[in-house]
Order: C-alpha cells, then sequence, then structure tokens
C-alpha cells in the first residue's frame, strides 16, 4: 500500500501550461496543429458525427474549448464556446438569453462596443436599462430583471462589484448574471466560481496577449445555455479561424508568467505615477489604497495590466503620447507590448478628454516607468 500524499492540485502556470492537452501519445505533437477544414467525410446519420461541417465544429476549437472550460473553472464541468472575436461571445450571450419583453441591465461605465448592442437589444423588444459599476444602483436593477451584464474590474474606469453578493442577488430574483472577465483573465478571477452564470471574455486581449487575433469566449456550467451559444455561432456564422485558435491555445502556455509580470509591472508603475502631481484619478485595483482594492483582495487573485489616470486636458494628454518612445500609443489591452491611449478619442466612454488608459506589458518596469515619467515631463514642457 502506498504511503505517498494525494497529488496537490495544479497551480495556475502547470494548469495553463497542459490546458486542453490530448494525452502523450508517441511521434505526435504535444499542440496539435490547427485543423483546416470545410467539411469532413461523413457517412451515415450526420447526428451520430463530432464533426461534420466547419461551421458547427472543429476539432482545434474543441482543443480550445476543452483548456478555457478548465481554467475558467477548475475542478467542476463546464462547457466553452469560442467566437470570432468578443462582441460576437457578448452578442451570443444578450441575443440566446433575451427575448422581446424581457429587461436586461448593462453597466454605464463598460466597453463601449457592449453599450453598442443597446439599439439593437431594443429593436428586437427587450428593455435595457444602464447602471454604473458597484454600488446600490446595481442591486435595485435587477427587480424584473432577465439577465445584468457586469464588468468588473470595469473598462476603462477600473471599478470593482462584489460579484457573488451580485449574483446572490440576481438568482433571488429571477435573472442571470453574466460578466465580462477579460480584463482580469480566468487567472484572476473566477466568475462562475462566484456564482456567475456566464463569464466571457475576448481572448483578443491578455488571454492570447501578442496582439495578433481576434477571438472571443463565453463559459457555462449550463449545458444547455451553452447549447444555445453554438447554435447561435453556427446560425449568424460567427466561428473563429482555425489559425486563430491554435495561436490562442499555444499562448495559454505562456499566460500565468505574462500576467504576474503584467501585475507587478502595473502596480510598480501606478506606484510612479502615485509622485507625479499633474497625474488626477490614478486607478489600479492593486494599489492599497484604490477604492476597489478591499473588494479586488476578496475576489482577485492578480489585479490585472491597465492603469488609468487623467492629465489636465486633451492636449496635454496627446503630448504625453507623442513623448512616449516604449509604451505604444494604440488601443486594445493585455498584451505583452505595453500601450496606452487617450480613451475619450473614440467618443463612447464617459471620461475627461484627458484621461488615459495605460495597458502595461512584459518590458522591464524600470524602463517602462522612465518613458512614462519623461513623456509626462515632455508634456509639462
Amino acid at each position: 500500500m502506498s504511503h505517498l500524499p494525494p497529488p496537490a492540485e495544479p497551480g495556475d502556470g502547470t494548469r495553463a501550461v497542459h490546458a486542453g492537452l490530448p494525452a502523450p501519445r508517441p511521434g505526435r505533437p504535444a499542440l496539435p496543429g490547427p485543423v483546416f477544414a470545410a467539411h469532413y467525410h461523413l457517412p451515415g446519420d450526420p447526428a451520430e458525427a463530432t464533426y461534420g461541417y466547419g461551421r458547427n465544429a472543429n476539432p482545434t476549437w474543441t482543443a480550445l474549448e476543452t483548456a478555457l472550460a478548465g481554467l475558467e473553472s477548475p475542478g467542476r464541468e463546464a462547457h466553452a464556446v469560442v467566437f470570432a472575436s468578443g462582441m460576437a461571445a457578448t452578442s451570443a450571450v444578450l441575443f440566446t438569453q433575451l427575448r422581446a419583453g424581457d429587461t436586461a441591465v448593462l453597466p454605464t461605465d463598460g466597453y463601449h462596443g457592449t453599450s453598442g448592442l443597446i439599439p439593437r437589444l431594443e429593436a428586437f423588444g427587450v428593455r435595457v436599462t444602464t447602471v454604473p459599476t458597484g454600488g446600490p444602483r446595481q442591486y435595485a436593477a435587477l427587480d424584473g430583471a432577465r439577465l445584468m451584464w457586469t464588468e468588473s474590474p470595469s473598462n476603462p474606469g477600473l471599478d470593482v462589484c462584489d460579484l457573488a453578493a451580485l449574483a446572490e442577488a440576481a438568482h433571488a430574483r429571477g435573472a442571470l448574471l453574466a460578466v465580462d472577465n477579460t480584463l482580469a483573465t480566468p487567472l484572476g478571477q473566477r466568475p462562475l466560481d462566484l456564482g456567475a452564470d456566464f463569464s466571457m471574455a475576448s481572448g483578443t486581449k491578455g488571454l492570447s496577449g501578442h496582439g495578433d487575433l481576434l477571438l472571443g469566449y463565453v463559459v457555462t456550467r449550463d449545458a444547455d445555455a451553452a447549447e444555445a451559444l453554438r447554435g447561435w455561432r453556427a446560425a449568424i456564422g460567427a466561428i473563429p479561424g482555425p489559425m486563430e485558435t491554435w495561436l490562442a491555445h499555444r499562448s495559454l502556455a505562456t499566460l500565468q508568467l505574462r500576467v504576474d509580470r503584467q501585475a507587478s509591472n502595473a502596480l510598480a508603475v501606478a506606484t510612479a505615477l502615485r509622485e507625479r502631481p499633474e497625474v488626477t484619478g490614478l486607478r489600479h485595483p492593486g494599489l492599497p489604497d484604490d477604492p476597489a482594492h478591499a473588494l479586488a483582495a476578496r475576489q482577485m487573485r492578480r489585479y490585472g495590466c491597465v492603469v488609468s489616470f487623467t492629465l489636465a486636458d486633451r492636449d496635454t494628454a496627446e503630448r504625453f503620447l507623442a513623448a512616449l518612445r516604449i509604451v505604444d500609443n494604440a488601443t486594445s489591452f493585455g498584451g505583452v507590448r505595453s500601450t496606452a491611449e487617450r480613451r475619450a478619442r473614440w467618443g463612447g466612454d464617459d471620461v475627461p478628454e484627458g484621461f488615459i488608459r495605460l495597458s502595461v506589458g512584459v518590458e522591464d518596469a524600470a524602463d517602462l516607468i522612465a518613458d512614462l515619467t519623461g513623456a509626462l515631463d515632455a508634456a509639462a514642457g
């Protein structure tokens, strides 16, 4: 009889490296290559085939979906569905779960692409109310709602809401809770473990982390809901390409390395920016004095790579961005290369003209701090 202790639960790095890989087989690669197929050999009854037509299923999707389900819901069965983009994933949740006459609650301070769905939902007879992230208004808005969509931390303001309490309140009122987990990634936060019904993310951001593909996904523990998502994906053709899917799966092997480095860099950068008098409204959930820190510390395991702050005005912000040498002036976040942008240029966020969203990458923290402080000096001059 063996007296060895039972194997411990694998850590995040081990889980990310091995997520979705097939059992080892002699002469086969650890991660099989992408499957490029519009159709498959399909004799007999199509209902008995796992793969029959490329718009419905692909082995490369299956591998990534297995990986994502394991990362978002380790130890409990879950179902992941991958999409061509984060917005395709968002749309799939909203349009499969809502019907004419239903009420949906969306954030006023979330990703502006999600807000762009409001008139489309209303055109289908869905009533939409909007509330800011966190605070009593979120709970009050649940009365009569079918589904609440929230981001935590929110993008770009970095506010946090109590996902466990919100899920409990939603379910008590017969509502569903869907969480955009893009900023946190599944290594920073697990919404399903906190009670959410859906965890969605844009794989374009931190999940793949290299700024070279578009992808989205949804994970749920409800098998029927997952089947509805797959049906929606096939019906509207919001399918990811096999190459993008494979690249995202390959990128999971470095997910823990990247998010740890990005989180430590972001905290170092935020700490340095706190010393600059021209920087106001500084936000990062990892800062001990951030308004969201106490709650974030209870439900997040990593605080993410995004830092936001405000400079005096539009011109100051533009001078700051033009003076950066390491940090790229570009949209999106979660990549290995740091980026920053004046978020108000898009017109969809309720932020000041000098508001900066900074995504901190994996460069050396000292170099990033020198670049940012030097650009602040140049903007002031």
